[in-house]
Order: C-alpha cells, then structure tokens, then sequence
C-alpha cells in the first residue's frame, strides 16, 4: 500500500520547485516592502525626536522614549476626537448594513411589483451625482451640517453594497424562504432568522470596508463641522501633519503635559516624533479588527465567484 501511495503521489518538477522558491521569496519581498514604513514609523514614534533629526534610524530605536504617545494621548482634543470616530464607526457600520440589507432583500425578491423602476433609482445614484455644492446645500438644509449625524446618515446608503448583498441574497435556495412563509414567518422574519445568518461572510467583508471608510475619513470632518468637539480622530491627525510644528498639540495640551512630565522631556520631542506617534495612535485601533474577520474576510471575497 505504501508503494502505491508513492507511486500516485504527484511529483513536482525541476521548473515547478523553482518556481515556488522564487515565487515565495518575491512575496515575502512583497510583504517587507509594505510592512516596513509602517514599522519605519513606529520606530520613530518611539525614538527621542532630537535624536530622529540626526538620522540613521533604519530597524530600531536609538534612543527610546514612550514620551510622544504619551504626550499624544493625554492631548484632550485627541480623546475626544476619538470618541467622536468609535461612535461613527460602530453606528455608520451597524445601520449602514442594516438599511443596505433591508433593500437588498427588496431586491432580491422575483415576484415585487416595478423592480426595474426601484433598480433604475437604485443604480442612478451610483453614477450620477449633483457635486460637492449642492450635496453641501443639502446637508444643510436637512439641518445635518455641524452635528455629530453629518457622519453617519448620508453614508447609510451604499449602491455598491446594495448589489453585492442582493446578489448573494439571490444565490441562496428559494426553497428556504418557501418554507419559511409556509411556516407562517414575515418577510423581516426570514431575513433575520434565515437570510442573515446565512450571510455572514458576506456581512464580515462589507462591514469590514463600511468600518475602515468611516474610521479614515476626515473629509467629513474638515469641511462639515465647525467645532473642534466634533473633530474625528483623522481630521485632526491630517491638521496635526500638516503643521509646521507641535503648537497645534500644545495649544490643547500644554497644561496636562507640563503637570505630568519633564520639561527636559518636553525639550528632546519636535513636530515629527509628535506625528509619527499620533499616526499610530490612528492606524493600529483599526488595524487590529482585521485577525478577527480575516476568516470571514476571505469568504466574502469569493462571494459569487463559485457556484454550486
């Protein structure tokens, strides 16, 4: 038995062990190549910013200091930017998917009255827009301009999102909502207990996306709010990387720096070792959701490309 096992084996050729050597040392150039700025910039963030200016940091801290992040995170304006961009994400994420997931499921149906109509209006928005001016006119009109919903409720509706759940909602067997409404269950019934479930993977990946667009947005932010209490976390971090210096950070937090740590500390930061820190202050919170969805991830990403 074991000579038969040997003898059914695939054997792999010269070229193909070549091939997969080369191939797997391209892609692991491929991941150092992405992978190191981000670690280039953790690096710094945790060097003396005096220190940085001399140059010749490449793999490690010369001279290291948690001094920035703290510096960073003790800054008031920055706590509540951050509160400001949590709230934004897990609501816009949540209700996004839920009024996607409603039309969707509209969509989907075979049977609903005008569906080319509903899918025409659907598909107009996605192509078509009226600009920036008249989107800003809007937003004021409907009173959303400089309040905190300016974040979540025009981007409930994704067009994108729309087609990609109702094409999976359409893939799953008829048979199952049949049998569903034979048993007496509502249409919301089905979707909950049955449509959504099924959906999962689906669900991860646009949830996913839905998230990271909501967390780097600062475009909302620079132009309608006017307070700085309703500043995401990114709009401040691209105000903070666009100064000169570190006057924007001490204007807000000199008090609570000065109370807390050293003026000598305070002396060897600059501008640069401020926002490194406060760069990573805003990239690893998201950074650390993906290990939780990647199985979920990977799945969606196949959606529809095999059928059974």
């Amino acid at each position: 038995m074991r000579t038969i096992k040997r003898s059914n084996a695939i054997r792999k050729s010269t070229g193909e062990k070549i091939f997969n050597v080369c191939n797997t040392i391209f892609m692991f150039a491929l991941c150092l190549v992405m992978l190191y700025p981000v670690y280039y910039v953790l690096v710094l963030s945790l060097n003396e910013g005096t220190d940085s200016m001399k140059g010749g940091i490449w793999f490690w801290p010369r001279a290291f200091t948690m001094f920035n992040y703290q510096y960073v995170l003790s800054n008031g304006l920055l706590q509540n930017s951050y509160m400001i961009t949590i709230g934004r994400t897990v609501l816009g994420t949540v209700l996004g998917l839920a009024v996607n997931a409603l039309a969707a499921y509209t969509l989907s149906e075979r049977n609903i009255p005008f569906k080319k109509v509903m899918m025409t209006f659907v598909l107009i928005p996605m192509l078509f827009n009226g600009g920036q001016i008249p989107y800003f006119l809007q937003l004021r009109n409907l009173r959303l301009y400089n309040t905190f919903w300016v974040f979540v409720i025009p981007g409930l509706v994704n067009v994108w999102n729309i087609f990609v759940m109702k094409r999976f909602f359409q893939d799953i067997p008829d048979s199952l909502r049949e049998s569903a409404r034979i048993d007496g269950a509502t249409h919301m019934q089905t979707l909950v207990k049955i449509i959504l479930p099924l959906s999962l993977p689906m669900l991860a990946s646009l949830g996913l996306f839905t998230a990271v667009g909501h967390w780097n947005d600062w475009f909302s932010g620079a132009f309608y709010v006017q307070t700085n209490d309703l500043m995401p976390v990114q709009t401040y971090l691209q105000k903070l990387l666009t100064a000169n210096n570190i006057s924007m950070v001490k204007t807000n937090n000199a008090l609570n720096a000065e109370a807390a740590f050293r003026e000598s500390q305070t002396a060897r930061m600059t501008a640069t070792s401020v926002k490194m820190a406060a760069v990573m202050v805003g990239t690893l919170p998201i950074l650390c959701v993906y290990p939780f969805l990647q199985k979920y991830f990977v799945k969606g990403m196949l959606t529809g490309s095999v059928k059974g």
